[in-house]
């Protein structure tokens, strides 16, 4: 599959079970992502995490527990975590960049609080 190929980013399964951790995407060109609930917490792409400009960082804490999901458009998901927080949208392009970095920290853990470029969100 070529980068630019919209099923890349077109999510056809969205599972977090309650009381999970992880949170899985299938994707419509037949992939599958697996992303800890502590990393989308921790590159929650909202201004009041990254601020309005700069790449997205590894910003630490915070209660990772999926509380809620909700589509955003046709384009994202926002969660509400069990700390309360909810305000980041989550384009399904930066899903996938994170279910790509989930594999890549699995593989390489020196890889953890890498930054990432803001025009993934």
């Amino acid at each position: 599959m070529e980068q630019g190929d919209p099923r890349r980013v077109t999510p056809t399964l969205v599972s977090a079970p309650m009381g999970s951790d992880t949170l899985t995407v299938t994707w419509a060109d037949g992939a599958e992502t697996a992303i800890p609930n502590a990393l989308l917490r921790g590159y929650c792409p909202c201004a009041g995490c990254q601020g309005h400009s700069g790449d997205i960082r590894w910003i630490p804490g915070g209660n990772a527990a999926l509380d809620t999901i909700e589509e955003v458009g046709s384009y994202a998901l926002s969660f509400t975590f069990g700390d309360g927080h909810g305000s980041g949208i989550y384009t399904f392009r930066y899903l996938r960049s994170l279910g790509e970095l989930s594999a890549a920290l699995a593989a390489d853990p020196s890889r953890r609080g890498q930054t990432l470029s803001r025009s993934l969100t």
